[in-house]
């Protein structure tokens, strides 16, 4: 997700600079933009080495080359990208254009290009606030659907008191996840998410693994960041960017992957494994290039069920048995006291990919795997599913079945976390 954050001038233009870090924090990229008179109190290198963007300080360049021909049309390649534009801090003289259709610079022209919802924060003099022209521009706005940020009361740069100071970065923040749709209701949550496929060794230049690209994985870890919560991320191999502000772990084999979840596992209050798992492996990977000498047969042992794993242990069952797997992470490492449990219910929501007999299967691996939830899709079908954007899915749960059909990850991945957040809620009043 991305926004523009434009910066006009004013002393509490220096206050941007902590926006754009707050921003990122919820995994969102901005673009800033800022007008003539900002420059005077913040330079753009300041906002350039914070966001790694490009900062859009004219609309025109200062010579006839192609590049400026091009910045003369970006504001509308960037109205077009973004998913809101925001305002902090916001002038009179910003306010009034927005209000009168004015546009003579790259953000006045921004505002009119977009079709993205609006959020402005202003601050200025009392007296200017105040001023009758002020507030009938601030209600013309609000009547076409703009977000108008309170401005705070207190002592103000002038040496006036009153209201004109930029509100608090919190309120400004939550105008923003609003507007973005954004609900906080994942925060304080711990979501532990696996992406992506594994590889499977079978000599040193060749693996066995499947069309997984981890862009569903991903897709949660985002949404769920933005949502409030706090992501650890494990991922095989994939060549998705993924969400900066999540806390990535990288695995190759379903070993690696095991021994990391659990390890992170007391950590984590909802756990959602998207991750495509190779269910075998070689039994004796080669040490040696294999050379081709004709047929061959390559025998084949099944890999750790982690989902298992992951709910036994979620339940506060004993691992000690299966303990085999670990690696160098000791059972004591991952194991949570059993009232834990009782005090703060843990979800657990497994994917699974099937070809067959969709929800029938889906059903067997709800119950089997003791988990509390299954989303299953069908990646029979062609343009959904593996190695693409798009997903149709059914949410499977104790007496409930959701059904959701072809759309973005982006979007089957709030469904899901709707979902989570509704799990949640019922097991909270059920421990009560």
């Amino acid at each position: 997700m991305k926004i523009a954050l434009g910066v006009s001038g004013g002393i509490a233009a220096y206050k941007s600079a902590e926006i754009v870090r707050l921003l990122q924090d919820r995994g969102i990229r901005v673009q800033v933009v800022m007008t003539r008179a900002a420059q005077e109190f913040v330079r753009p290198l300041t906002f350039a080495a914070l966001s790694g963007e490009k900062v859009i300080t004219e609309m025109f360049g200062t010579d006839n080359s192609q590049a400026n021909v091009e910045s003369a049309i970006e504001h509308i390649a960037i109205a077009q990208s973004i998913d809101a534009l925001l305002v902090a801090p916001a002038t009179a003289d910003v306010l009034a254009k927005f209000a009168q259709g004015i546009a003579n610079d790259f953000l006045s022209t921004l505002y009119l290009a977009t079709t993205a919802p609006v959020v402005v924060a202003p601050a200025m003099n009392v007296n200017m606030w105040n001023h009758a022209a002020t507030q009938a521009n601030l209600e013309i706005l609000r009547r076409r659907g703009v977000r108008i940020v309170e401005p705070g009361s207190g002592y103000l740069a002038c040496g006036m008191t009153g209201p004109g100071r930029l509100a608090e970065n919190e309120a400004i923040m939550a105008a923003v996840l609003e507007a973005l749709g954004a609900e906080q209701d994942l925060a304080g949550e711990t979501l532990l998410i696996t992406a992506g496929p594994t590889r499977e060794k079978i000599d040193p230049v060749r693996y066995l693994t499947n069309r997984s690209s981890g862009r569903m994985g991903y897709a949660l870890a985002e949404a769920a960041l933005r949502r409030g919560a706090r992501v650890l991320l494990v991922s095989g191999p994939t060549s998705i960017t993924p969400p900066g502000a999540a806390e990535l772990t990288q695995v190759e084999s379903a070993e690696e992957m095991r021994a990391t979840v659990l390890k992170l596992l007391p950590e984590s209050t909802v756990v959602i494994m998207t991750a495509a798992v190779a269910d075998f492996r070689p039994k004796a990977a080669a040490g040696q290039k294999i050379k081709r000498r004709g047929p061959m047969t390559l025998e084949l042992e099944p890999t750790e069920d982690i989902l298992a794993d992951v709910a036994h242990q979620m339940k506060g069952k004993d691992l000690a048995s299966q303990s085999s797997g670990l690696g160098n992470v000791g059972v004591n490492d991952v194991s949570l006291e059993s009232a834990s449990f009782r005090v703060s219910p843990k979800i657990v929501v497994g994917f699974a990919a099937e070809t067959e007999n969709i929800l029938e299967n889906a059903r067997k691996k709800l119950t089997s795997k003791s988990v509390d939830a299954i989303v299953v899709n069908d990646v029979s079908h062609e343009g959904v599913g593996f190695d693409s954007d798009r997903n149709a899915v059914t949410i499977i749960s104790h007496g409930e079945v959701i059904e959701v059909p072809e759309t973005s990850k982006w979007e089957v991945a709030q469904r899901v976390l709707d979902h989570v957040v509704k799990l949640r809620k019922l097991r909270l009043v059920a421990s009560q």
